[in-house]
């Protein structure tokens, strides 16, 4: 990945829920974030490692 985005493993992310909501979350690899259409948030991907903090969540339009 050119753009120094880590790749994430596929299984990790299948066990990840929503911290607030415990809904699924989608994977964008465009913008490393971890979407939580339930609660309206994208938690953000750091050096491969999800940040699950909803203070540290980027609210969604």
């Amino acid at each position: 990945m050119s753009d120094g985005a880590v790749p994430i493993d596929r299984r990790m992310l299948e066990a990840l829920v929503c911290p607030l909501t415990h809904a699924p979350l989608s994977y964008d690899a465009e913008r490393q974030e971890l979407v939580s259409k339930a609660a309206h948030l994208a938690y953000p991907i750091r050096g491969g490692i999800p940040i699950m903090l909803e203070s540290e969540a980027r609210a969604l339009e």
